[in-house]
């Protein structure tokens, strides 16, 4: 696919961060000499030819007090698991929940879901009430607790310098 300069901008724009301020678009589309509702159509074009596949928050947690998460893996039977997965996201604690295929014999779980807190003790108090309140008791899971912090940032498309492909 081949983008015009403006599109390129709007992916470098958007891969660096939004702005904290009250209207992070319209501060981005001025930058670029766009006005926002330009800005916003090049992005939404971006989104639907899924060039731009994931946009979301990078919340940096330690920064905010929690020193321990937890991703717990669910084994949860197919025709739930669609189910389940919304309901354990509704959950404020819960920042990430997400269905992934299990890779049979050695990894039988395909409901993950990341728990935050200011320390173990405490998500794991998370996720005992959350297994009552939803009736996992039954259910198969295991709870993986980070060891250490790696370099969070959003997707990454374009070398903001080179304007060309990232890879990797």
């Amino acid at each position: 696919m081949v983008l015009d300069d403006k599109s390129r901008a709007v992916i470098v724009a958007v891969q660096g961060g939004l702005p904290l301020v009250s209207r992070p678009y319209e501060t981005m589309a001025r930058s670029l000499g766009m006005d926002e509702s330009e800005f916003l159509e090049y992005l939404q074009e971006l989104i639907g030819l899924g060039v731009i596949k994931r946009f979301g928050v990078v919340v940096r947690h330690k920064e905010l007090g929690y020193r321990a998460n937890a991703m717990v893996v669910w084994d949860i039977p197919d025709e739930q698991v669609t189910e389940i997965g919304r309901v354990l996201g509704e959950f404020d604690c819960v920042t990430l929940c997400y269905r992934r295929a299990r890779r049979l014999p050695l990894w039988p779980y395909n409901l993950f879901c990341m728990i935050h807190g200011k320390d173990r003790d405490t998500v794991r108090d998370r996720i005992e009430v959350i297994t009552e309140l939803t009736g996992l008791q039954a259910m198969r899971r295991d709870i993986l607790f980070s060891a250490r912090r790696f370099k969070q940032r959003g997707a990454r498309y374009l070398d903001s310098q080179a304007c060309g492909v990232v890879h990797g």
